[in-house]
């Protein structure tokens, strides 16, 4: 036993037992649960708090879904009678699927495009530290800090010189460009943590760059992946302003653009736009229950530099 060891078996005696033949072994079934202090109970009390104002929009949205068109009491009273009118209507009309199938394209898409280029840039300014990739990462920090609105008169008038207005390609493509940075800076972080001791042991091998990314560092790169792809797949399925000016045809609409269309100068069926933003969170929902463990694991890991 090393003295760290001994100096943990001295201090926590009843999480260890002896075998017969001397062997000291930790017990994790002994393990002390953490008391309950009566001094922390505002911490409890504002996590409460906070969890009901962030679910509180979600709680009302799907009141609104559950009532007709004419009812006018507060959005946030429960409905009587339940009414699933609003939800057979959108389903009956068709144009919820497409809007999902459109947002589907379009976040696969352009989460493939981050996922394979960003971690590549990654790559290559984590392992090459020259002044050159300093200037580089310094200058996607500050790409971060504009906002994608600013930019838009000039993104478009491009985009409409080479026909990219309309198409998935170039939707794709100029959401790709706005998420980047982030990609780049969480694998960054990321990659710099993995020791560089597993690139030399591939170049002995014989292994190239591209096969020492694929083959060694890219299989460890889950957990940042998945952080990404939760992190930037919430904000393309979301995605309104550059959908609503580029995707100008009612068969290219969004999730988003199908929620807006029940919004008019005249009328607003709020009940029917309500459950296609029930409908349209829950495939977000549904993907973060799945991936929360690595999503948090990754958040912590891209926060630590070598």
């Amino acid at each position: 036993m090393t003295p760290a060891a001994y100096l943990r078996y001295k201090k926590n005696k009843k999480k260890y037992e002896t075998t017969t033949d001397g062997t000291v072994i930790f017990d994790p079934d002994q393990e002390e649960r953490v008391p309950w202090r009566k001094k922390d109970w505002w911490r409890y009390l504002v996590s409460a708090l906070l969890l009901l104002v962030y679910l509180f929009p979600f709680y009302v949205i799907i009141m609104v879904s559950l009532k007709t068109f004419n009812d006018t009491s507060p959005r946030a009273v429960f409905p009587h009678p339940i009414y699933w009118g609003n939800f057979a209507a959108i389903f009956k009309s068709g144009e919820i699927f497409i809007g999902m199938k459109n947002s589907l394209i379009i976040t696969v898409g352009v989460l493939a495009l981050q996922v394979v280029i960003g971690s590549l840039a990654a790559y290559a300014l984590s392992r090459n530290q020259t002044k050159f990739n300093e200037v580089v990462r310094n200058l996607i920090m500050s790409v971060m800090m504009i906002t994608p609105l600013t930019t838009l008169v000039g993104v478009y008038s491009t985009m409409s010189k080479i026909h990219g207005t309309s198409t998935y390609w170039g939707i794709i493509l100029i959401l790709s460009a706005f998420g980047l940075p982030l990609t780049i800076f969480l694998y960054t972080n990321f990659i710099g943590s993995i020791p560089r001791a597993l690139d030399e042991a591939a170049a002995i091998d014989g292994a190239g760059n591209l096969q020492t990314f694929f083959m060694v560092i890219l299989p460890q790169l889950r957990t940042v992946t998945v952080t990404v792809l939760i992190l930037q797949g919430v904000g393309i399925w979301n995605e309104y302003t550059y959908s609503y000016y580029f995707l100008q045809k009612q068969s290219m609409a969004t999730i988003t653009l199908v929620i807006k269309t029940f919004f008019g100068s005249v009328m607003n069926d709020y009940g029917q736009a309500a459950a296609n933003a029930v409908i349209g969170m829950l495939p977000l929902i549904v993907l973060y229950l799945f991936l929360q463990k690595y999503f948090i694991q990754g958040q912590v890991d891209s926060a630590i530099k070598s």
